[in-house]
C-alpha cells in the first residue's frame, strides 16, 4: 500500500506537470503558433522549477522574520536579536511537523519565563496533560496552556479548526539551562 501511495505521489508531482507543459507546447504548435508554444512551455517549466526548488529548500529559506511571525501567533515577542540554530519541517499525507530552535538573549529568556509564569492559567500541577490526546477537544475555542516541567517552561497553543480538520497545535519551550527557545508546530 505504501509503495502505491509513493508511486501515485511521484505521478502527481512529476508526470502531470510535465504533461501540462508538453500539451501547452503541442496545442500551440497545432494551432499554428510554434513560437508561442515554446515561450509558454518555457514559462511553465520555469514556474515548475521555482515551485519545486522552494519546496525542497524551504528549510534553508526560513528567516528570523518567519520565526517572529510564528511566535507572534502566541503573543511571544523577542525584543533582542536571536540566532536560528536549527529549522526542520516534514510533511506527509495529512501530516505536517515544523520545528525550530533559537538562541535567544538572557533578557528575552527572563521576559518570556515571567510572561509564562504570570499567565492566569499557569499550572505546575498537570504539565504532562495535553489537549491533543483527547478527541473531544477538536471543537471549541482557541486555548493556551502555560506550565513548567523539570527542564523547561512551556506555552502550548491548541486551536480547533472544526471536526474533520487538523487543529493548530503549537508548543514553545524555553529551556531552563541555556538560552534556547524551541518551537513545534504539529498538524495531523
Amino acid at each position: 500500500m505504501h509503495v502505491f501511495i509513493i508511486l501515485l505521489g511521484l505521478v502527481v508531482v512529476f508526470c502531470i506537470p510535465v504533461a501540462v507543459i508538453y500539451l501547452a507546447y503541442w496545442f500551440s504548435k497545432k494551432a499554428g503558433y510554434p513560437r508561442a508554444g515554446k515561450i509558454l512551455s518555457a514559462i511553465l517549466s520555469l514556474l515548475l522549477l521555482i515551485i519545486i526548488s522552494t519546496s525542497i529548500f524551504a528549510d534553508e529559506l526560513f528567516t528570523s522574520s518567519d520565526a517572529r511571525m510564528l511566535l507572534a501567533f502566541q503573543n511571544v515577542t523577542l525584543t533582542e536579536p536571536f540566532k536560528i540554530l536549527e529549522n526542520e519541517s516534514m510533511s506527509g499525507i495529512g501530516d505536517y511537523y515544523h520545528t525550530f530552535t533559537l538562541k535567544i538573549s538572557t533578557r528575552d529568556k527572563h521576559l518570556l519565563i515571567n510572561q509564562i509564569k504570570q499567565a492566569p492559567n499557569f499550572n505546575k500541577d498537570h504539565p504532562d496533560e495535553t489537549h491533543f490526546d483527547d478527541q473531544r477537544n477538536y471543537k471549541g475555542p482557541k486555548r493556551i496552556k502555560n506550565y513548567e516541567t523539570e527542564a523547561e517552561y512551556v506555552r502550548e497553543l491548541f486551536e480547533p479548526q472544526g471536526e474533520g480538520y487538523s487543529p493548530t497545535w503549537q508548543i514553545i519551550k524555553i529551556k531552563k539551562n541555556g538560552n534556547l527557545l524551541l518551537f513545534e508546530d504539529i498538524d495531523n
